[in-house]
């Protein structure tokens, strides 16, 4: 196929002294002196293929300002606008054609001098071809060192303690915020199992220790980051609690064949929470007390106005008694007499009275709300336990219950409140008293256990409780009465008062026999 006749684009350009063409090796002159040009020039004076032996000895482009050209001309090498000119280079063994132009190619098959050959268009495109695939290889190989060097910067400089594990639990990379957290050094965690080095365990931690969640199993099983939390021994006798997070690497087929672990300290947020947590359950328990004192005061108040009514119904009979007397004229000396013994009986039932009236003024008594503000005190037990006799004591008469106290002849002397003390031991009452409908004996102990603990018993001799509701007879507003009849909060407030001084709690029943409920609480 012969091109037409027309005229060059590329102008004629003077030729160089050419003393440095070596005679033995392939001297190419190239024609388009563009990006692949440079490219090209590049690869030999880097030497990125050493086995070929090519030497460059001219470029031809219309365009002087042309990357190849420009570099050509930077080089030495022997640049023109006329591919002609490179024609009269001296040894001249081909031509590289990189224009793409099917024209400048058939223009140059016909011209070029006898001997010299043509690279065709093909080649070049090849040529330009793995020029853009090796630019996109050196874009991405520095991608790849810079996401490297970027990973390595953030894995190293991170507080979190980080590790990189194998898909076989073997730690690959860790960071100095872990070496620190496990006090080992890189050589010893290299290597090593993770379960080995974070536990010391000789298998994963959820074939040794089931309850205990393993994110990397999570990771290799679903496919997809997973977090835990888990407690590891801290300074002392403070644990310390982290948050395990972990995210899968992939292969370029979309396979997970390594885990990065973080490891967060949330110690003391835990701790915080923990006792933020802690402080608002105490507070709710406080207001739980005080509402349940209020339930209660409303029954010790219709107990006692019975009580109360006795002795006022008396005290009216002596004065209308000794009203009748007066009004008869001056009292005899008998009379005085009797006048004598109905005030001194009237005073002694007027001072019952008024004790009945301070022991119920003493337990309605507010008290502080805020547990932050509530400080434990110097209490003894038995005098507790006596406050709460002298206010329930006539609501077990008129049940027809026997009370049988046995209290420590010793002071039981410990820390605590009076208030919520008093309540614990009040609802214990009531529920014996409501157990014993027919009447019964209640037994009150108060001694020294074997470990110097302060023993309160309550025992009663009512009908006891099922089995199927003992699990349950702590648990808030659980009752076996019937609806308006109690709150179902009375025991479960005495488990968190008893909770609250340091104390335990046991119960023992027996169904058509009787219950006993055995408190300990540590004394000075």
């Amino acid at each position: 196929m012969k091109a037409k006749n027309k005229k060059r684009t590329y102008r004629t350009g003077k030729l160089p002294f050419l003393t440095n063409v070596v005679a033995h090796t392939v001297n190419l002159a190239i024609v388009g002196g563009g990006r692949a040009c440079k490219y090209f020039i590049e690869l030999l004076y880097d030497e990125r293929f050493p086995f070929l032996d090519i030497n460059i000895v001219g470029v031809c482009d219309i365009n002087p300002e042309a990357e190849g050209f420009v570099l050509a001309k930077k080089l030495g090498i022997y640049t023109t606008n006329n591919f002609e000119d490179l024609f009269k280079i001296k040894q001249l063994d081909s031509i590289l054609e990189l224009t793409g132009s099917q024209e400048v190619l058939l223009e140059i098959i016909r011209l070029r001098p006898k001997g010299v050959g043509v690279l065709e268009h093909n080649i070049g495109r090849l040529l330009r071809n793995f020029f853009m695939i090796d630019q996109r290889l050196q874009v991405t190989e520095h991608q790849l060192i810079v996401e490297k060097m970027f990973s390595d910067f953030l894995i190293q400089q991170s507080t979190a303690a980080i590790m990189i594990l194998n898909t076989d639990f073997t730690i690959a990379e860790t960071n100095k915020a872990y070496l620190k957290m496990v006090n080992k050094s890189k050589e010893e965690v290299t290597g090593a199992y993770c379960y080995k080095i974070s536990y010391g365990f000789n298998a994963p931690c959820s074939s040794c220790r089931p309850e205990m969640k393993c994110p990397m199993v999570e990771t290799l099983r679903t496919g997809i980051s997973s977090y835990v939390l888990h407690e590891y021994p801290g300074s002392g006798d403070r644990p310390s609690f982290y948050n395990i997070v972990t995210y899968p690497l992939r292969n370029e087929s979309g396979e997970i064949f390594q885990i990065i672990e973080v490891f967060r300290d949330i110690t003391e947020e835990f701790s915080h929470r923990w006792d933020k947590r802690v402080k608002e359950l105490k507070s709710d328990l406080q207001k739980l007390i005080q509402e349940d004192r209020m339930i209660s005061l409303g029954k010790l108040a219709a107990s006692c106005a019975h009580e109360i009514n006795n002795p006022i119904q008396g005290l009216l009979t002596f004065s209308h008694l000794m009203q009748e007397i007066l009004a008869e004229g001056d009292p005899s000396s008998n009379d005085l007499e009797q006048f004598k013994k109905h005030l001194d009986l009237m005073s002694k039932e007027l001072e019952r009275c008024g004790e009945i009236v301070s022991g119920l003024l003493s337990f309605s008594h507010e008290y502080s709300m805020e547990y932050k503000n509530l400080e434990y005190k110097d209490i003894d037990f038995n005098e507790i336990l006596e406050a709460v006799l002298r206010l329930t004591r006539h609501k077990m008469k008129l049940q027809n219950i026997q009370l049988i106290p046995n209290l420590s002849p010793k002071p039981l002397r410990a820390k605590g409140d009076t208030n919520q003390l008093q309540q614990c031991f009040l609802n214990l009452i009531f529920n014996a008293i409501s157990a014993m409908p027919k009447g019964g004996e209640l037994y009150i102990v108060s001694k020294l256990d074997s470990k110097k603990n302060a023993c309160i018993e309550i025992r009663d001799t009512g009908y006891g409780i099922p089995e199927e509701t003992l699990d349950h007879i702590y648990d808030p507003f659980f009752t076996t009465k019937e609806a308006g009849e109690a709150t179902g909060l009375g025991l479960s407030i005495v488990y968190g008062v008893t909770k609250n001084h340091g104390g335990n709690i046991k119960v023992n029943t027996k169904v058509g026999e009787g219950t006993s409920f055995i408190l300990n609480f540590p004394t000075h």
